[in-house]
């Protein structure tokens, strides 16, 4: 493989060349030469994209696949290309599929999948055995299998000695326990947040207390404890106030938070549209801002799409009985641009890879090359269209975007959205 792309700005602040539009040669995987302008004696094939921006490749730290087991909702190999075409060079990939990934065989299943795609996929083993949050699944050799972290997809560990025994275990080989933050008990039979426009819908509620009070627990045990904690897909101001204390103090904690959350708040649910029903739930507009300001000022280390793909028989019924989740990989980065300005994404996009040990690839010469494709320009809105996933259960259909992304370059290939 060798192209040159043409006229490409880069967004990387390890990069020697930082917000200078360069030529770049790629050949068979890695960047040869960056230069104002290259020549083409040899009529190399050339990459020439409208306003074209790259960035270090990109990296979703919350993506369910639903194979094995679910392969209906989607499959590994179409949801590495969606991603791709998404602008993402690597995804951890949720262990929420049938059978859990809770052992060595199902990490090397899912990885062996993964085989020879342009995104790469770093599984994440179940905390506990079959996510039931009974007994702690095989950690050590699922570290030795290429896991990159341990928790049981939105699911909070009620017990809390068991959260703290694999704190506790997993230092011996530096490894990252999650742990999704809603006391059940405090949720109870909650679909949506607890406030004005539940009341009005008369739909029950899962208070702001149910995240809270489940991290303030959480942060607790790491603090006796020690170790490395990540809280996903945080959603109240309360959360990120409280993570940000113990980011103060010292604490190996680190959190995400869904583009859905950054973007959109419990308004949506006027229409009893499944699509809007998440979990967490979607949250007011005062949550959101303080997400908001929690992302620029750094206590939120990275975005995730959290995209979970759902069959339209777990959708299409009432809200009460419809299943959590919406798809957004494809959406990401469009909605993500509409609130932040661009370093802030590429920031956002990027940073979690060195919270999951994931090597980052800065753009220079003689580096792997490792890249998002994309531009920052142009408005449009999210339609049907645009969805590459198998499951079509998107909460951002309508929204506004804008930018676009191109492709991306990884693993010796260029793969672009069209």
């Amino acid at each position: 493989m060798k192209f040159i792309l043409r006229s490409a700005k880069i967004i990387d602040s390890n990069s020697p060349f930082n917000n200078q539009t360069v030529d770049i040669l790629i050949v068979d995987g890695f960047i040869k030469k960056i230069a104002a302008s290259l020549p083409n004696s040899d009529k190399t094939e050339e990459i020439k994209l409208d306003n074209l921006h790259v960035s270090q490749g990109w990296f979703d730290s919350s993506v369910s696949l639903g194979e094995p087991g679910f392969e209906d909702r989607e499959t590994i190999l179409n949801g590495l290309n969606v991603a791709a075409k998404s602008g993402f060079t690597a995804i951890a990939l949720q262990p929420n599929s049938f059978p859990i990934i809770d052992n060595q065989s199902q990490v090397n299943f899912v990885q062996n999948k993964a085989v020879g795609s342009a995104t790469q996929l770093f599984p994440i083993g179940a905390l506990t055995k079959g996510s039931e949050g009974k007994d702690m699944a095989e950690l050590f050799d699922m570290t030795n299998c290429g896991a990159v972290a341990f928790g049981d997809y939105n699911k909070s560990q009620d017990n809390a000695n068991l959260l703290k025994i694999a704190l506790q275990y997993v230092q011996d080989f530096d490894g990252l326990v999650i742990a999704f933050p809603q006391d059940e008990k405090i949720k109870g039979q909650g679909v949506v947040n607890e406030g004005v426009v539940s009341t009005r819908l008369g739909l029950k509620g899962i208070p702001n207390l149910a995240e809270e009070l489940q991290i303030a627990r959480n942060l607790f045990l790491l603090e006796y404890t020690g170790g490395k904690l990540h809280i996903p897909t945080v959603s109240t101001a309360k959360s990120v106030q409280l993570i940000k204390d113990a980011k103060a103090k010292g604490l190996q904690v680190s959190c995400s938070a869904a583009v859905h959350h950054l973007v959109m708040t419990d308004e949506k649910l006027e229409g009893f549209d499944t699509r809007f029903k998440v979990s967490p739930p979607l949250r007011t507009e005062k949550d959101r801002k303080a997400l908001l300001k929690g992302v620029l000022d750094n206590t939120i280390d990275m975005i995730t799409s959290d995209h979970n793909p759902m069959d339209i028989e777990h959708k299409k019924m009432e809200f009460d009985m419809a299943k959590n989740g919406t798809i957004g990989l494809e959406s990401a980065f469009g909605a993500l641009m509409t609130i932040f300005p661009l370093e802030k994404v590429v920031e956002k996009l990027t940073s979690g890879k060195t919270v999951f040990s994931i090597e980052n690839y800065p753009i220079t010469e003689g580096a792997k090359a490792n890249m998002s494709l994309f531009t920052p320009e142009g408005k449009g809105v999210f339609t049907k269209a645009a969805i590459l996933s198998k499951s079509k259960n998107s909460a951002f259909l309508g929204a506004q975007t804008k930018g676009k992304v191109y492709g991306i370059v990884n693993q010796g290939k260029l793969i672009l959205a069209q």
